[in-house]
């Protein structure tokens, strides 16, 4: 396929990597990859041009070998602004929050040439992001979203290098192209076929965007004061992001909170002539299963018809259901698989130096804020969110307070992303 010949990654974390290798034995094209020049992806690239700019994606389980591979890179720019050459297809494989700050660092005569953006993890507004900033340089480019990226990869040992392993793989995805079912949609649904992996085409890339579960799910898990403590408290003990309370942040608050938010979701969805998203059978069908004795298949497809109560129910079962794998298998104690200890991170000195916070929230906290400003531009009243805001814009502060004597990223600023709206609103307004 004409635009997948020529094809230049962005980002230098271990999903582009495995992207990397499933993009060259799909489609068998020229492959360039840029990172912007750091202390980390100073490791990277030094890796890389020791190993004859060769990548390696590894599996933990056998039933993924088809992500199993290695590769060689044909072009490496190191920093985005050293882009050059033409290229037909551009995956922006960076987080959802730098897409923009990544976008505005490559010569305008690159940007001009690209036939097709993919955003591999983007969120819910980002297609409309990149639309608008590219609408000018390049009228006639489509810009295609993924709901989220395909696995679980991480590095190799837990070391940056030229080396991934993943870990998992996902069942679905969704898909949306500004040109609708367009020849490149169908390519990469042949890719993903070859994956094992479904891929629904949805009628617009927003609808893609609105079914990734961390937006349904992280505000409320995150953005509480348990977690926070957890998080900004770095002497405390270790606690998990999927755990009942005192373990974890899970309590009937936290699941009231959950659900407001998704009400508040599907309130902005239908503001936009979207369909709504039954949120327990996305989580069940698209993400974690239970056993059915927790969860009938009635209760789950006929969620978003009950009152709140019950739905609340629901939402607590599913997660107790999950505190260990109900489908691994037992140890001679009759231990299931502890699948809910997933530590909640804590602050931590990043490679510049400076004190930083984790991913999750720092990503979270710009997903919520463009929702909230979309909420706002379409004038649907969120509570739930605004409170999710304010309890953790109040804690960065707080810390950033008691932190003046240290050096801190820029995560510890309370930030509008007003640049990011007015561009997404603007073409949100033109739909």
């Amino acid at each position: 396929m004409r635009e997948m010949k020529h094809v230049l990654l962005l980002g230098t974390g271990p999903a582009a990597l495995q992207l990397a290798v499933t993009l060259k034995k799909g489609f068998h094209c020229r492959l360039g990859i840029a990172g912007r020049e750091s202390v980390r992806s100073a490791e990277f690239f030094d890796s890389l041009a020791a190993n004859d700019q060769r990548v390696l994606a590894s599996i933990q389980n056998e039933k993924h070998r088809s992500m199993e591979g290695e590769c060689r890179i044909d072009d490496v720019f190191r920093g985005f602004e050293t882009i050059e050459g033409e290229w037909d297809t551009l995956f922006l494989a960076v987080t959802t929050d730098a897409y923009m700050e990544v976008m505005r660092q490559i010569h305008h005569n690159v940007l001009r040439k690209i036939k097709c953006f993919v955003l591999i993890s983007p969120t819910f507004g980002s297609n409309s992001l990149i639309s608008g900033y590219i609408r000018s340089l390049n009228p006639n480019a489509e810009v295609i979203s993924f709901s989220t990226y395909y696995g679980d990869t991480r590095w190799m040992g837990g070391r940056v290098s030229n080396h991934v392993i993943t870990a998992g793989v996902k069942k679905k995805v969704y898909i949306g192209s500004t040109r609708g079912r367009s020849g490149l949609v169908d390519s990469l649904c042949g890719l993903y076929e070859q994956l094992d992996i479904a891929l629904e085409v949805m009628k617009t890339p927003l609808e893609a965007e609105a079914r990734n579960i961390s937006l349904y799910v992280h505000p409320a898990l995150f953005m509480n004061d348990f977690s926070l403590n957890a998080i900004f408290d770095e002497s405390g003990s270790r606690k998990y992001v999927y755990k009942l309370f005192p373990e974890g942040p899970i309590t009937q608050d936290l699941i009231r909170n959950m659900l407001s938010q998704w009400k508040e979701m599907m309130n902005i969805l239908d503001q936009l002539g979207m369909t709504g998203i039954n949120l327990l059978k996305f989580m069940t069908d698209d993400n974690y299963p239970v056993r059915i004795e927790s969860l009938p298949r009635q209760d789950i497809d006929r969620f978003d018809q009950l009152q709140s109560i019950h739905q609340e129910y629901l939402l607590y079962i599913r997660y107790a259901s999950l505190l260990i794998d109900p489908f691994s298998q037992p140890d001679p104690d009759g231990k299931y698989f502890d699948f809910s200890a997933v530590p909640i991170r804590s602050l931590f000195i990043n490679q510049e130096g400076c004190l930083d916070i984790p991913r999750m929230p720092k990503e979270d906290y710009y997903r919520i804020k463009i929702i909230q400003g979309i909420a706002g531009f379409l004038k649907v009243d969120c509570p739930t969110i605004d409170h999710f805001i304010q309890t953790y814009e109040d804690k960065i502060v707080n810390v950033s307070l008691a932190h003046k004597n240290r050096l801190l990223s820029n995560a510890f600023t309370v930030q509008s992303f007003k640049h990011d709206l007015e561009l997404i609103c603007t073409e949100l307004s033109n739909r």
